[in-house]
């Protein structure tokens, strides 16, 4: 009886090894082959403040954030604030400047969803959350599927626009773009509002980082720092290829 047990686990005990050995693994599909240029990717969410950090007045919001699709486009402004500001009052610059667009300008919130300084600090502006499409009010016809990227300070015709400023701007710029989109390239948007230079409903062709100037009547945002919208875009494109 015992040997013809040993006889069958002996043979039982290789077959087991052997279903072990066999048994499917799982496998790490490979990469897709490309075929042409590689899509530009997203970049990593770069360093923000918070709007509790820069102590955003929540009371003072009227309404609740909504929110749009992915981000095809992205806008350039510039606040108007004098350039010589010490950075480590830039909080207190973003309290009077929610103040203002809340309580003059009839806004729910800051219009901007961020605001960079000179330093290069970006700041949460408007509420709702950094990692949303929060619908801004910054680019009249043009705030669904955009983000509003302000520049804090004035940059008319011979000022010097800082490089840690621009780093700031690209770094939020090529974070914030849908899968794909191409920072140095060209979108379609139907305007939503006749106030800007298109009317309701027409298509406007600008580049996906454009300056407010680009869909508005404004100078904004200044000669200087509209000159250097094309830094802005090779910057952003380098930091999603990266």
């Amino acid at each position: 009886m015992w040997s013809r047990r040993l006889a069958l686990g002996a043979v039982v005990l290789p077959l087991a090894l052997l279903v072990m050995r066999d048994a499917p693994v799982r496998l790490v599909p490979p990469e897709p082959i490309v075929v042409g240029p590689r899509q530009p990717r997203g970049a990593p969410q770069p360093a923000i403040v918070s709007r509790a950090a820069w102590r955003a007045d929540e009371r003072m919001v009227r309404h609740q954030a909504t929110y749009t699709g992915a981000v095809s486009a992205v806008f350039i402004h510039h606040t108007g604030h004098p350039n010589g500001y010490d950075c480590a009052d830039v909080p207190a610059m973003l309290r009077a400047l929610q103040t203002d667009h809340v309580r003059r300008q009839g806004w729910d919130d800051i219009g901007y969803n961020f605001v960079v300084d000179r330093c290069g600090t970006v700041y949460e502006g408007r509420a709702g959350g950094v990692g949303r499409s929060v619908h801004g009010a910054h680019t009249k016809g043009f705030n669904a599927d955009s983000v509003g990227i302000a520049a804090l300070g004035s940059f008319d015709a011979g000022v010097t626009v800082p490089r840690a400023l621009i780093d700031g701007i690209a770094k939020v710029a090529a974070w914030k773009l849908r899968y794909g989109a191409d920072p140095r390239g060209m979108v379609r948007l139907v305007s939503t509002n006749d106030e800007s230079k298109y009317k309701e409903g027409a298509t406007a062709e600008l580049h996906v980082i454009s300056g407010h100037r680009d869909s508005h009547q404004t100078r904004c945002p200044g000669d200087a720092l509209y000159r250097r919208l094309p830094a802005i875009r090779e910057a952003a494109a380098r930091l999603r290829r990266s």
